[in-house]
């Protein structure tokens, strides 16, 4: 791929990179009647009688609010509101494009979380579920617990729970590659924001029981001050204090922190067969030749599309929200998550279709150390992932419909990716 120039991008969005279209027809008189007044007082008088009916009379089914305070966007930290809505824009085009959902961008000027929580809260009944995005730690946490509780419509923060799902997916496969149990594996996850504390606590489901998780100013361990609440579930008794120190002998660095903080006498110090899912965008905290060149064992992911194992969102959020909605849940449960993990895990030793090889300039892929995971543009992704999550979700309890015909459902998905 070309080097994408700064016009080049600017062009790109001039204008925005969505819009609104018109679904039903509005061509006459009496279709202007249906539309609004006076006939549009008929659905709205079945809602009131019953408001699951705004599911069929209204575009809340597949309707998704991306919302952000943009105290947190990528990698350009606390910006101005405003600022932020190219980055939800985004979010909105990738969710139409891979999963057809339609979805409005909302950010909000508010950095308190209660005033946050009750804006978010009070404009819910417009949505079938609630994508929140590039807010901050610790108060993503709390934002999307206490909205959860008081909403009755799915909400995940992707940059915690997407992350989560992806890799573990890769971890899933990789497990199976290197011969590893998670059980009697040392897992290091450096950065101890949203996206790594989510991680842990689904490798932890997975099966994990050691991780030691660092932060900037080195492991958290018991003892350790100045650390709060939501990594204090990871302080462990260790003699480790550094990075390095934490690197001897583990099996699996996920690193959710800054570029070049892993060395190679770190990845050497590594036990056989490691796992090592460098996450910093654009730039990993170590690349993958720099790795390679002191070692040829390991199993390696990055977030960048020029390397193998991408570890890219796009593959979790847009399914998980169409399972979720074609269900009608109320939330997304962590069965539901770990459901959309297990599907991309198998999808990725499936065969690869000739579409897919041919977005990558004809590419080989087969499951092995440089594809545990599929990649974004595998469109049978939509039909695996939000299949086995609605299965979650009504499985849980979490869906509002009932009798759902499975079978049904996913021929409908197959037909949308033909």
């Amino acid at each position: 791929m070309s080097k994408i120039t700064e016009q080049e991008v600017l062009d790109y969005h001039i204008g925005g990179k969505i819009e609104v279209t018109v679904k039903a027809q509005c061509e006459s008189s009496r279709d202007l009647s249906m539309a609004y007044t006076p006939g549009v007082a008929i659905p709205c008088l079945e809602i009131e009688k019953d408001n699951e009916l705004a599911y069929t009379y209204t575009n809340k089914s597949n309707l998704v609010a991306v919302i952000t305070n943009s105290t947190s966007i990528l990698g350009l930290g606390k910006i101005s509101p405003v600022a932020g809505k190219p980055v939800m824009e985004g979010k909105a085009v990738l969710f139409k494009k891979f999963a057809d959902i339609d979805s409005y961008d909302i950010e909000i000027d508010a950095t308190d979380t209660n005033a946050f929580i009750e804006i978010v809260r009070a404009i819910s009944p417009t949505f079938g579920g609630i994508n929140l995005e590039d807010i901050k730690a610790p108060e993503c946490f709390e934002i999307e617990s206490k909205l959860q509780e008081a909403v009755d419509i799915p909400v995940m923060h992707d940059d915690q729970h997407g992350t989560a799902i992806i890799t573990s997916a890769g971890l899933i496969n990789a497990l199976e590659i290197s011969g590893k149990n998670i059980a009697d594996m040392k897992i290091v996850v450096s950065g101890a924001g949203a996206a790594g504390t989510a991680c842990a606590k689904m490798y932890k489901a997975l099966g994990a029981k050691n991780i030691v998780m660092a932060d900037s100013k080195g492991v958290i361990y018991k003892g350790r001050e100045e650390f709060d609440k939501h990594k204090s579930g990871f302080a462990i008794e260790t003699k480790d204090r550094s990075l390095a120190d934490a690197m001897r002998g583990a099996d699996m660095f996920l690193g959710l922190s800054r570029a070049g903080l892993l060395t190679q006498d770190m990845v050497k110090s590594m036990n056989k067969n490691p796992i090592i899912f460098a996450l910093a965008n654009p730039t990993p905290e170590i690349l993958p030749e720099t790795a390679m060149a002191v070692r040829d064992d390991i199993i390696m992911g990055t977030g960048r599309s020029d390397y193998p194992n991408q570890v890219n969102n796009v593959l979790g959020f847009p399914f998980i929200f169409r399972g979720a909605l074609d269900v009608r849940a109320k939330k997304i449960t962590e069965n539901m998550k770990m459901a959309a993990a297990k599907a991309l895990a198998n999808l990725a030793k499936e065969s690869v279709p000739d579409y897919v090889k041919n977005a990558y300039n004809s590419a080989e892929f087969s499951f092995g150390k440089d594809y545990v995971i599929p990649k974004p543009f595998d469109k049978r992704a939509l039909v695996r992932v939000a299949a086995a999550v609605a299965k979650a979700a009504i499985d849980d309890g979490a869906a509002r419909v009932k009798d759902f015909d499975m079978e049904a459902y996913i021929k409908s998905l197959e037909e949308k990716i033909k």
